[in-house]
């Protein structure tokens, strides 16, 4: 065992069932996990089944990561299931859905 490990400057962890929950939308929900002091962070969307985003979902002022945990994403033009990474470069858009229901763990490195 290394307990020195958790020491260091910045090395955190966070459980996705003891983060805050905050309601975007009906049957869409964000975990917040980490937020990094230059304005980066990650936290994890679920989608119910069913449910999709009521507008274009702009990437400002920077890129989003996905990665589909469980389920099925529809990005409103096709389905990527669990496994799967998509890179949205800042300025693209999609308007996020899901038939089955998914977790998607999302990284915004420019915040």
């Amino acid at each position: 065992m290394h307990p020195e490990i958790l020491d260091q400057d910045g090395y955190t962890s966070a459980a996705v069932t003891e983060a805050p929950v905050r309601e975007l939308f009906p049957g869409i929900r964000f975990r917040p996990l980490w937020t990094g002091a230059d304005g980066a962070h990650a936290g994890v969307l679920e989608m119910d089944a069913g449910t999709s985003w009521p507008r274009r979902d702009v990437h400002e002022p920077g890129p989003e990561e996905v990665y589909v945990v469980a389920g099925t994403f529809h990005d409103g033009a096709r389905d990527y299931p669990a496994g799967t990474f998509l890179h949205a470069p800042a300025g693209t858009w999609h308007v996020p859905a899901s038939t089955t229901g998914c977790t998607l763990f999302l990284f915004y490195p420019e915040g």
